[in-house]
């Protein structure tokens, strides 16, 4: 019969460290020892090994704190003032530009029109010729940037190993996986992307971290809504970035309550849109004459703090770059805060834009098809429109009958198929 003989039924004279299961040098649980000086601070030791636990650092939440809470209010009056000015500075130098953008939006014929002149019913379409080329190269551009395997592709740089590609691979593989499954939005915001970038020329792209959804996010801005001087060489020397926001009251106050703007009140936002806003909307077909939203001016901008603890000696009478962030209607700055990384001693300024144009022009804003086609289109629209109403006349004549001398109707135009009274006294129409 077999005898079960545990560690503690062992004979008299066997070790004590044995007997409890434990065996010397092999599995010995070192001493552990917890010195408590500072309830905030602790220090643990094993061994020689010493493991001290802080509290966390809090200057990365003074860094991104909101300058705007600690300002008094003359000084962002003044700032404020001054901002707004350089604003419609910067909007007044792309004038030309963005005006010609405007009128060319009509050329799409996305607006069905009902003309009047020089008969009613008179021929409205318009020529295809700016459609067609915008539709194109947002297809064959959004197949070579969007292909089927995923937008991403890996390059090995230096000797390839077989480490190497498969690290490739999985980076490649990851960054498609969050492209097209984790950040949902993605193509659908490239797509309207390129649209805008054959049509106007530029199109940006804001990436940044998105709290609501808890990921990061590529939002597509179109370019009348991102305002740079027009004599900037490219959005990393530009002096100001401004990207004009629309914010409902509701997500206005959900960023004040989560601290992110300043809590203070507001008017009611000012429901006028201004006089580009109202022309695209017009020759988009929209009736867009009011808008409920608070419009928000983002600017990157460098500016001169004195109270910013961050400010070095070295940076004495240097403007160091920030981000202000403004209600249009009422000048009233909601935050601003630092625009470079911590641990930057040069303190360069960090961009949260990407920049897409079309063909380079004269200044920072690139030309579209609008600028390059849209007197061709123009020229197309007109003359199928000739031609049309040439055969329309040709079809259903018009003209006068005998019926006295006077003209009834005045001098309006004679419309297709219609025939007028005109009072002849005696003989013929051609006598009298």
């Amino acid at each position: 019969m077999a005898v079960d003989k545990a560690l503690n039924q062992a004979p008299l004279g066997l070790d004590s460290t044995l007997a409890a299961g434990v065996v010397p040098g092999l599995n010995m649980e070192p001493e552990l020892e917890i010195e408590i000086e500072d309830p905030e601070s602790v220090t643990i030791g094993m061994d020689g090994l010493e493991i001290e636990i802080e509290p966390g650092d809090d200057e990365d939440s003074e860094f991104n704190e909101n300058l705007a809470e600690i300002l008094d209010d003359g000084e962002l009056a003044q700032m404020a003032g001054d901002l707004i000015g350089d604003f419609d500075d910067d909007i007044a130098s792309r004038k030309d530009w963005i005006q010609t953008y405007v009128d060319g939006l009509e050329l799409l014929g996305m607006k069905v029109e009902d003309r009047t002149e020089p008969w009613p019913g008179a021929c409205g379409v318009y020529h295809p010729l700016l459609t067609e080329a915008v539709v194109k190269f947002q297809a064959e551009t959004m197949m070579e940037t969007f292909p089927a395997q995923g937008p991403v592709r890996t390059q090995i740089i230096g000797k390839e190993t077989p480490a190497k590609r498969d690290a490739a691979a999985r980076v490649q593989d990851d960054m498609n996986y969050q492209l097209t499954d984790v950040m949902t939005e993605y193509r659908p915001e490239h797509e309207r992307l390129l649209w805008g970038l054959g049509l106007a020329g530029n199109a940006f792209k804001k990436v940044y971290y998105d709290p609501s959804f808890a990921r990061q996010t590529a939002m597509f801005c179109t370019a009348d809504d991102v305002v740079v001087p027009y004599g900037a060489s490219n959005l990393e020397t530009a002096e100001r970035v401004t990207h004009v926001m629309r914010k409902t009251p509701n997500e206005l106050r959900k960023l004040q309550r989560d601290g992110f703007y300043r809590d203070i009140d507001l008017p009611e936002p000012d429901n006028t849109l201004d006089e580009v806003e109202q022309k695209i909307a017009e020759r988009l077909g929209f009736r867009a004459t009011t808008d409920d939203r608070y419009k928000l001016l983002e600017m990157q901008v460098d500016l001169i703090i004195e109270d910013d603890k961050f400010r070095d000696e070295d940076d004495d009478g240097i403007a160091l770059p920030y981000i202000v962030t403004l209600e249009k209607g009422s000048n009233e700055i909601l935050a601003i805060r630092r625009n470079w990384q911590p641990d930057d001693k040069l303190k360069q300024k960090r961009n949260h834009f990407v920049h897409y144009s079309y063909v380079p022009g004269f200044g920072f804003y690139a030309f579209g098809l609008i600028h390059l086609i849209g007197a061709f289109a123009k020229s197309g629209t007109s003359l199928i429109r000739q031609l049309v109403d040439a055969g329309t006349l040709s079809n259903l004549p018009g003209g006068f009958k005998t019926k006295g001398l006077r003209v009834k109707g005045d001098d309006t135009p004679i419309s297709p198929a219609e025939w007028r009274d005109v009072d002849v006294a005696s003989g013929t129409m051609r006598d009298n």
